[in-house]
């Protein structure tokens, strides 16, 4: 029975968990038309066509809600090429009672600077001591696209082949989300994005990222569907992007993430970056 209520809980508190990376949380996860650093790998792999630079990135939440048990960590890599741009990324979440892992490989295609598709396969286990352990394989799809310079729509699709862990439908969330991006100007961008679980409400997501200087962007977001409140910031030098997230849930309190991405061969903002590579003046 003790087993039994912490996997109880601890399967509870993984619906709680978001995509990473730091950046993104502190968006509320509102990102699925930004979508333009590593971590797209795991929300919406469609954007990552639009980096014409190699990028590593890791992301760690110690003790999410002031519960190391459920510390979570996420590698992500990206690498350009003439026919797309090829990622590999992993994920663990949990301890010793209970323990999920995720390995994915994605690929990004670029149509003439305005229309990005990408596709991700991911290879998930999960592990409860004393009951035992299980795989799934399933699939996921995004899309991108520049509708001008400024305003860009995206979705994504998780899960599509709805597998899950043994014989219990529902396992592995099927969720569905879509949503817009708008630089207002070359230093501030707001997001929103509708997030669509098929076994819950749809939520609302919201976002607004802000180079505050040169070297320092400031984030913050909301969301309804858990109600929850984000901020947080981004220190971005010569190749390394250091950053940090905060974000409070209706339920379950306070909890805090960090980000550090590598990115090489890339001189000057992201934003700069990619409206040069593709095009937009």
């Amino acid at each position: 029975m003790k087993y039994l209520s912490l996997i109880l809980f601890c399967t509870t508190l993984t619906l709680a968990q978001f995509n990473p990376g730091a950046k993104q949380i502190s968006l509320a996860n509102s990102d699925a038309a930004l979508s333009n650093d590593v971590f797209s790998l795991f929300n919406n792999p469609a954007g990552l066509s639009q980096l014409n630079w190699r990028e590593v990135g890791i992301y760690y939440s110690p003790a999410p809600f002031g519960l190391t048990e459920l510390a979570n960590g996420y590698v992500a890599f990206n690498e350009p090429f003439s026919f797309g741009s090829v990622s590999l990324g992993g994920m663990t979440y949990g301890y010793e009672v209970y323990r999920e892992s995720k390995v994915l490989l994605a690929y990004s295609y670029n149509y003439q600077n305005k229309f990005f598709a990408g596709a991700a396969v991911n290879y998930h286990t999960v592990s409860i001591q004393n009951y035992g352990s299980d795989n799934a394989f399933y699939f996921n799809l995004g899309g991108l696209a520049y509708l001008t310079n400024d305003f860009r729509f995206g979705f994504s699709f998780h899960n599509i082949n709805r597998a899950s862990f043994g014989n219990d439908d529902g396992q592995i969330p099927v969720v569905l989300n879509t949503g817009i991006s708008y630089d207002v100007i070359n230093t501030l961008t707001l997001n929103a994005a509708i997030e669509k679980d098929i076994k819950h409400k749809a939520s609302f997501m919201f976002g607004a990222d802000y180079d505050l200087i040169e070297y320092l962007s400031l984030r913050t977001g909301f969301s309804n569907e858990p109600s929850r409140f984000s901020v947080g910031l981004g220190i971005n030098y010569s190749l390394l992007s250091l950053d940090y997230a905060m974000f409070t849930h209706s339920d379950l309190g306070l909890t805090h993430q960090v980000g550090l991405i590598i990115s090489f061969d890339k001189n000057g903002s992201r934003r700069e970056m990619i409206r040069n590579y593709l095009g937009i003046k």
